[in-house]
């Protein structure tokens, strides 16, 4: 009986796919993790408890049904646990590798909760994706019928991606604008190999060719083409930007030679990974080969950084992180990968100051940068304390005077999270109305912006998020572009 299937988690426990070593996976830039074979997938889908009310879809941005494809892995239907798991996610294959589980559908298992071990569910999802691929069962979108309309998608990351072959899927014409190279933003140039291989965002960008989506690359929107332009293009437009202004610090020698941001550093060891030419890397700048390097920040961007210092070459690798290992926003499970691939966590610590090889000019031309700046030579380390909780509940970190130290850096990466630009300005555009933080004002259900006929979606509207948020908005958004264009559901700009 298919009940006997399931309900295993009492004399199963919980098993994740195999992490090749940390010595070997240092060597190179491949996912760390192995891939499930058949039937171990099947016993880890088992272990579900069906619960009546499932947490793990609740606390999902997508509601994927979990339980229900699940249930089918575990009794070798397959094909229909892809089905059902790819009809509310446009990119199952990239969530079960790069979605937090453990601080979303994992983290709130039930069995989890129980003291059981909660079920592999990432690593499940990306299983029966894989398998998808593998025996033909992905397939472009083919609309039942075409429509005239046309919608201009500014954005190629997974917000952009995930509206556009939605609205290919009802019959749009669809037109995506980027200033990469490559479609896939972030998913192609700020997420390392290690945690997604490059191969499969680029099979997923063919597809999305393959049913019909355009791509205009290398085309920055307020340089190549006006925002005026794409408007009067099309029918309906959907900013779907991310943000990727970095935040700074401000303290001394804030701009040293050799202190990078890390959406520099991630890009550019990402080209090298697609086989790109990539000068600042060959002379060395954003390469840590040989390098003591600092990562300053705490969330998954930092994760990114130190990891792949690792693996080009670093003699050493420390995070600064102001709060302790409970407070930090990043990934417990890429922290622990991190640890055992040799990275120190340097905690409640902060930068105080940037020490060149000589105050004012440096002495040689190797110790200053391109344009004159003293090089790297210190990081100047305050440390912390945990005090009173902030407005989010958050204990606030306050220094502590007399404990601050120097520490030897070669390299600095600051990976401080990320900012909005300013689109309006940037873009010439009047009457696109921001919130105080500089992020795109939209309404939250149908993601229209304050001018008609425009949409925006993922972190221009939420601020630096997932990327599992910004498939949900990308989806919803063309729902409501749909009833837009078709005078169905055509509501006025909030």
């Amino acid at each position: 009986m298919a009940t006997q299937k399931m309900l295993k988690f009492v004399s199963t426990p919980r098993e994740m796919p195999e992490k090749r070593s940390a010595a070997e996976r240092s060597e190179d830039f491949r996912e760390i993790y192995q891939e499930f074979a058949a039937q171990k997938a099947a016993e880890q889908a088992g272990r579900c408890s069906q619960c009546g009310v499932p947490y793990c879809q609740s606390h999902c941005p997508l509601h994927n049904n979990i339980p229900d494809w699940l249930r089918l892995t575990a009794e070798g239907r397959l094909r229909e646990a892809y089905e059902v798991s790819q009809s509310t996610n446009t990119f199952p294959e990239i969530c079960g590798r790069i979605c937090p589980q453990d601080r979303l559908c994992e983290g709130n298992c039930v069995i989890e909760q129980s003291g059981h071990g909660t079920v592999t569910i990432g690593a499940i999802e990306k299983y029966i994706t894989d398998t998808a691929w593998e025996e033909g069962w992905v397939q472009p979108s083919a609309p039942v019928q075409e429509r005239a309309e046309s919608v201009g998608i500014i954005g190629a990351g997974p917000g952009g991606l995930a509206a556009a072959e939605a609205l290919r899927r009802k019959g749009f014409q669809v037109t995506v604008y980027d200033r990469y190279d490559r479609a896939g933003g972030l998913l192609t140039y700020g997420i390392p190999g290690f945690k997604l291989e490059k191969d499969v965002v680029m099979r997923r960008n063919k597809l999305l060719e393959d049913s019909g989506v355009e791509f205009v690359l290398n085309c920055n929107v307020g340089e190549d083409i006006s925002f005026d332009a794409i408007r009067g293009k099309h029918d309906a437009v959907l900013i779907a930007t991310g943000v990727y202004k970095t935040r700074d610090l401000d303290i001394d020698n804030a701009n040293a030679g050799g202190v990078v941001r890390a959406i520099d550093y991630l890009t550019a060891s990402n080209k090298i990974d697609l086989g790109d030419e990539v000068p600042d890397f060959e002379d060395g700048e954003l390469n840590a080969k040989g390098k003591r390097v600092i990562v300053i920040g705490g969330g998954d961007t930092a994760m990114d950084c130190v990891r792949t210092a690792i693996r080009q070459g670093a003699q050493s690798v420390k995070c600064l992180y102001r709060r302790d290992r409970a407070n930090m926003p990043g990934s417990q499970r890429e922290v622990q990968n991190a640890e055992e691939e040799g990275v120190e966590f340097v905690w409640l610590s902060a930068p105080g100051a940037f020490t060149g090889h000589v105050t004012g000019v440096a002495a040689t031309a190797q110790e200053r940068d391109v344009d004159g700046l003293p090089q790297i030579a210190s990081v100047r380390i305050q440390k912390m304390r945990l005090g009173q909780a902030d407005v989010t509940g958050r204990q606030s970190p306050e220094l502590i005077d007399g404990a601050d130290y120097d520490e030897p850096a070669d390299l600095v990466i600051k990976a401080l999270g990320f900012e909005p630009e300013d689109l309006p300005k940037l873009w010439g555009v009047d009457g696109l109305e921001v919130t105080r933080w500089g992020t795109i004002k939209a309404n939250f259900q149908t993601h229209h912006t304050s001018i008609p006929g425009v949409f925006a979606v993922g972190d221009i509207v939420r601020g630096a998020s997932l990327v599992v948020w910004a498939i949900r908005d990308g989806r919803e958004a063309a729902d409501s572009i749909e009833g837009f264009l078709t005078g169905e559901a055509r509501m006025a700009a909030e």
